[in-house]
């Protein structure tokens, strides 16, 4: 069964997703893809194929939040911007707690994302 994955970068960090998406394209383009709206766009210009949810501002983190309480993913990548302000702060206050309720590994930079990558593809 194909691992599930979900894709999330705040605006000031979606040029890093999509250098991060193009150097583990391989171990990417064996999962099936979510994400955000906006970074899901960013993420089908390199090729792979992304079920885009809405944007995290209308509320794509809370969907993606949604998704992990209900079992259906199996990691997230958030690369999230700590010195920004974001308006939907709670949902990824929300989302994060669920990722640590539902036991469900979340990485916010790419460090812990390629460890993340690394053990899903065992």
């Amino acid at each position: 069964m194909r691992k599930r994955l979900a894709l999330i970068a705040h605006d000031g960090k979606k040029a890093e997703m999509v250098g991060f998406v193009k150097d583990h394209y391989e171990a990417l383009s064996q999962m099936e893809l979510t994400a955000t709206g906006t970074t899901g766009g960013y993420v089908e210009q390199t090729g792979l194929s992304v079920d885009k949810k809405l944007s995290g501002p209308k509320g794509g983190d809370a969907q993606i939040a949604a998704m992990t309480a209900e079992g259906l993913l199996d990691g997230i990548i958030f690369f999230r911007d700590p010195l920004g302000k974001h308006p939907h702060e709670p949902d990824v206050q929300m989302l994060m707690r669920i990722c640590d309720v539902a036991n469900i590994p979340i990485a916010t930079n790419p460090a812990t994302a390629k460890l993340i990558l690394t053990g899903l593809s065992i």
